[in-house]
């Protein structure tokens, strides 16, 4: 009996599962527990030794002070033994004084009696007490405010989080560093009841947070050190470097085994980058053939099998592409077009102002003033003509870009169309019909560029206009828009023509059979401006009117609400 073996072909996801297993999952566990017990033993060393140190910090801190104070006490008291009478001495004392900065008070007590009740209210009032003995019995006493005995004590500590406590031989809390009450009332509480003097010493029972005493003799007060829970923590990040290096060790491993692994891959991914470079020159035919094994994963057979598909596919595309490009080149020539139409309009103008300019510079003949009046005013037309038409290019960017920027004010429509009327060139002598009413609603807009919009749009009425027809504007309101029409009489135009005039360089007469001046980009502009300030712009054309451009601004409300308030008052 036969017996057949269906091969079950692994996907990469399902051996990279079983390599990471091997490689990684084992080799991290044993890393981990060996780099949390070094971490442990490592953070409770150091702080440790980190706590002694700062107590033992903190406890020269306050022998050099107190030595310090008491060296300059006794000097004091050397001196006094010098000077004959009470007021001389305290005199002395009191510019010493000055001179003193920790210290509040320098006096002195006629005997052990007086000493005790100075010491007593010193201690009431929570400030230091230093005093030295003079040769006649009587003591120098020196008071220290503990804002400034804390300030010299951890000048040197200042960034460190641990909390420090001084306690008096009273229990009293002469200066403390990163104070917490419940934290101090439990550290006091843990403390043991015999104390070691002059010795540091670790008490309490947790071991990564160890608290450390220093009882002093001399002065008489003990120094308590508490490591927090934050100082662990922080101190546990700075070992960190421990488990970096664990980390690469599983990591060469990890290494070690893919490598092995990625080896056999390359067998197939070679083939498959055979067939890339194929493509790259351009051998789109190309098709791979891989070595299947029972090793070679699903996803090498399935990414093949999708290139040698995307190969045909490219070929289909490549061939696309060359019927494209060939269109492309079409459209570049129409562009090219385009460009000399352009460039007709801008070199007319100039002509014409320097053939007048070099005719009004001749210095050969006498030129009349009726001449030179004409020569101007043909100089100007054609200034005026240059001007409009460069403005009109520069707008195209800012169009296109949506950069086009407008200043929204109230504008009055009779204004604008007016000024419009007397700046376009109206070669053809069409005659305009105005149809305005004085009360038309003042709407919000840039009057400026509104200008520039009636300026092309009955610069364009008038060029195509029938000859000896009038150039109508009317106008219609709404309750928030206003709407103003210019339209002029000249053969209809189609729909699909009429809704293309909004493109660049379109125009009604193409360039071959071209009757007109322009570039065709009048209406594109206008379109551009008009939404610019939230407006609209309609075409329209029938038997009556070959041509209307209607134009729908916003009207200006506050004008309205303006006029009706004072109506009513």
């Amino acid at each position: 009996m036969k017996i057949n073996f269906t091969i079950h072909r692994l996907k990469i996801v399902e051996q990279i599962a079983i390599v990471f297993f091997f490689a990684v999952l084992i080799p991290m566990t044993i890393s981990g527990f060996i780099i949390n017990n070094i971490n442990q033993q490592a953070v409770r060393s150091q702080l440790r030794e980190s706590a002694i140190m700062i107590a033992n910090t903190v406890s020269d801190e306050i022998d050099f002070y107190f030595l310090n104070v008491t060296d300059r006490i006794e000097q004091l008291a050397l001196a006094l033994k010098y000077l004959p009478d009470e007021n001389r001495k305290k005199s002395y004392l009191k510019d010493v004084l000055k001179d003193f900065d920790s210290c509040e008070s320098l006096e002195i007590a006629s005997g052990d009696t007086v000493l005790e009740s100075i010491k007593d209210k010193n201690k009431q009032n929570n400030k230091v007490t230093t005093y030295a003995k003079m040769e006649d019995g009587k003591y120098i006493v020196a008071t220290f405010n503990t804002d400034e005995f804390k300030t010299h004590l951890f000048r040197s500590l200042k960034d460190d989080k641990r909390q420090i406590y001084v306690v008096s031989e009273y229990g009293e809390l002469l200066a403390q560093h990163n104070y917490k009450e419940n934290d101090y009332k439990e550290t006091i509480s843990s403390m043991p009841k015999n104390l070691i003097k002059d010795k540091a010493k670790i008490f309490g029972d947790k071991k990564n947070q160890p608290l450390v005493y220093i009882k002093k003799t001399d002065p008489n007060v003990t120094v308590i050190v508490n490591t927090t829970e934050k100082v662990t923590k922080g101190t546990i990040n700075k070992d960190r470097f421990k488990i970096i290096l664990s980390i690469l060790v599983a990591i060469s491993v990890i290494f070690s085994v893919v490598s092995l692994y990625i080896f056999y891959l390359y067998i197939n991914m070679r083939q498959l980058f055979k067939g890339i470079i194929a493509i790259t020159k351009g051998n789109y035919e190309r098709q791979i053939r891989l070595l299947t094994t029972a090793f070679t994963p699903h996803e090498i057979v399935f990414v093949a099998g999708e290139f040698n598909k995307m190969a045909s596919e490219i070929q289909k595309s490549y061939l696309q592409l060359q019927k494209n490009n060939k269109e492309l080149k079409e459209l570049n020539e129409f562009r090219s077009n385009l460009i000399d139409t352009v460039s007709h309009e801008l070199r007319t103008p100039l002509t014409s102002i320097q053939g007048y300019t070099s005719r009004l510079m001749r210095q050969d003949i006498e030129i009349d003033e009726e001449t030179k009046q004409k020569s101007l005013r043909i100089i100007k037309d054609q200034s005026e003509r240059l001007k409009h038409l460069i403005e009109d290019l520069l707008t195209i960017p800012d169009i296109e870009g949506m950069k086009l920027r407008t200043v929204t004010e109230s504008v009055w429509i009779p204004e604008v169309v007016e000024d419009a009327r007397l700046l376009i060139r109206n070669k053809n002598n069409a005659q305009f019909e105005i149809k305005i009413d004085e009360n038309f609603p003042r709407v919000l807009g840039d009057k400026n560029r509104l200008v520039q919009v009636f300026t092309n749009l009955l610069e364009n009425a008038s060029k195509y206009a029938d000859e000896g027809t009038t150039i109508n504007i009317d106008t219609d309101i709404t309750e928030n828009t206003a709407k103003i029409r210019v339209k002029n009489k000249c053969p209809q135009i189609p729909e699909a023509r009429l809704q293309s005039l909004f493109g660049k360089f379109i125009r009604l007469d193409n360039n071959t059979t071209r009757t007109t001046r322009g570039t065709g980009l009048g209406l594109f502009i206008v379109k551009g401006l008009v939404e610019a300030m939230q407006g609209e712009i309609k075409l329209y054309s029938n038997k009556e009117w070959g041509f209307c451009a209607e134009v729908i601004l916003q009207r200006d409300m506050a004008k309205v609400e303006n006029k009706l308030t004072t109506e009513k008052s």
